[in-house]
């Protein structure tokens, strides 16, 4: 069986880790407001969408959005703005609550009734690695049926629980997985 990549790109290859891409694509389908937190729709929309209910605060202080209510007002308000670094925790708190909201949804929608997802694997780039340094990659396709750990990882934002269950699943494609390691991308639909 063969073991994790050590020293990925000694040799000129390029991609990102499995689990990035998925939470990628993840991200994705979570379908995030699209307008940037730096103007005024974009910063409103997420102020709306972390204080429209009680547990919508309570989520955004969890995730680090930790102002007063009188700031919070201030900002709906428009007599105040936020520092950019504020704008980040703002931006943060949203795509931490909207993971969290959407992801029992999208486990449904991956899960479908135990039929799974198609995911294609596109292997990592090796157009800047000698012939004789290079593998024998191609694009693969793996049907995941049990998507609850991917979710739940990237649902909280925790990678390495994320790579873990990345790993767990592509053992699925036998001797070879290990060349699955690091992708150029990765897509599937829900």
């Amino acid at each position: 069986m063969p073991e994790r990549t050590a020293e990925f790109g000694k040799y000129g290859a390029s991609g990102i880790k499995g689990h990035e891409a998925v939470a990628r694509r993840l991200d994705a389908l979570a379908d995030f407001i699209a307008t940037p937190v730096t103007t005024r729709r974009g910063l409103m929309a997420r102020l709306h969408y972390l204080t429209r209910t009680p547990h919508a605060r309570a989520a955004a202080y969890d995730a680090g959005l930790t102002v007063t209510d009188r700031t919070l007002q201030a900002w709906l308000a428009g007599t105040r703005s936020p520092t950019k670094q504020n704008l980040a925790r703002i931006d943060d708190a949203y795509r931490a609550v909207r993971r969290r909201n959407v992801a029992r949804y999208l486990l449904a929608r991956l899960n479908r009734a135990g039929r799974g997802t198609r995911v294609e694997i596109h292997p990592l780039n090796q157009s800047g690695v000698r012939p004789s340094h290079q593998r024998v990659v191609e694009l693969r396709t793996l049907n995941i049926r049990h998507w609850e750990a991917l979710v739940a990882a990237w649902s909280t934002g925790d990678d390495r629980a994320l790579d873990d269950a990345w790993i767990e699943q592509i053992v699925d494609l036998g001797s070879q997985w290990g060349q699955y390691e690091y992708v150029t991308n990765i897509g599937f639909a829900a």
